[in-house]
């Protein structure tokens, strides 16, 4: 996910909103919403049994769920059934000349937001490093992010740290927070977050 500056850059957690949270939305500009679950229930859809047996795999359907060609519709149904009730994605964002400040969104307003951008740009973010810490039914993973506007490009366009809080309920794992930050030149990524050689 990615940090929010006033030009137009995105990357996940999921970080695609960066630029759309880096100033208020006008009555005309604010994204058609996106088909919101089934008013009768308040959880999220079920999930794919095969995304939460495992952190690994609740961290891979993250990632793939939101990249994609431009206009391809991203399944936010499975997006939502990754999350715990109250979950929460926080991205860092930035603007000119103001002080850093961070956002928090529901899975139901970070794809409210990204879809229409989805639908206009490719966007690929995949993981590239990861270090965790574990204690009985909690992990928190600082995930290494690299985002791509073609699964294909050489490089991607932008990279950061994705925090993760997951929780597993005896059953399945669920995703409590996702908490972003982009590389900058200010801030660059440490080693110790790198691919090795990298």
């Amino acid at each position: 996910m990615h940090r929010m500056k006033s030009t137009a850059r995105f990357a996940l957690p999921l970080a695609c909103c960066i630029f759309i949270l880096a100033s208020p939305l006008s009555a005309q500009e604010k994204p058609a919403p996106v088909p919101a679950p089934p008013a009768a229930t308040a959880t999220a859809p079920a999930a794919n049994p095969a995304d939460v047996k495992s952190a690994d795999a609740i961290l891979a359907a993250i990632y793939d769920v939101i990249s994609g060609p431009a206009g391809q519709p991203r399944d936010w149904n499975r997006f939502r059934s990754l999350f715990a009730p109250g979950a929460r994605l926080i991205p860092v964002v930035e603007k000119k000349n103001e002080p850093l400040k961070i956002r928090a969104l529901s899975p139901d307003e970070y794809a409210g937001l990204a879809d229409p951008y989805f639908m206009k740009n490719g966007f690929f973010e995949r993981e590239s490093a990861r270090h965790e810490e574990k204690y009985a039914n909690i992990l928190e993973a600082f995930s290494t992010y690299e985002s791509r506007r073609a699964a294909a490009d050489p490089k991607p366009f932008a990279r950061g740290i994705n925090s993760f809080q997951l929780f597993f309920d005896g059953s399945r794992w669920w995703i409590v927070t996702i908490y972003w930050q982009e590389e900058t030149p200010e801030n660059p990524l440490p080693e110790k977050y790198l691919p090795s050689g990298k």
